[in-house]
């Protein structure tokens, strides 16, 4: 076992991200809204993604649905689902990705 540390990513938007941990198969990464109104802009990977909400509130849109969630809830997005949020209250929400998406390291 070991442990990697990696950074923030901070672009001076409302969200930013970090990537806590990854191997080939899994990364979990987390995402920090700083603001009401912040947006995770619709779109799909081919990732299968779990999302858990350590903090706030948000509206999420998977496909068609719509729903909100807050604190201790979770749920799974299936591959190339079109998705998307709006946070309602700041908070954090701990994504998990299978495989693990490149594009974030």
């Amino acid at each position: 076992m070991y442990v990697k540390s990696f950074p923030l990513v901070d672009d001076g938007k409302p969200v930013s991200r970090q990537v806590i941990a990854d191997s080939p198969e899994l990364m979990v990464v987390a995402f920090n809204f700083n603001e009401e109104g912040a947006e995770g802009a619709l779109h799909n990977h081919p990732h299968v993604q779990s999302t858990f909400v350590k903090s706030g509130r948000f509206r999420f849109t998977i496909g068609e649905h719509q729903f909100e969630v807050g604190p201790g809830d979770s749920f799974v997005i299936p591959s190339d689902a079109r998705h998307g949020c709006v946070c309602i209250e700041p908070g954090t929400l701990i994504d998990s990705f299978t495989p693990r998406r490149d594009d974030f390291l």
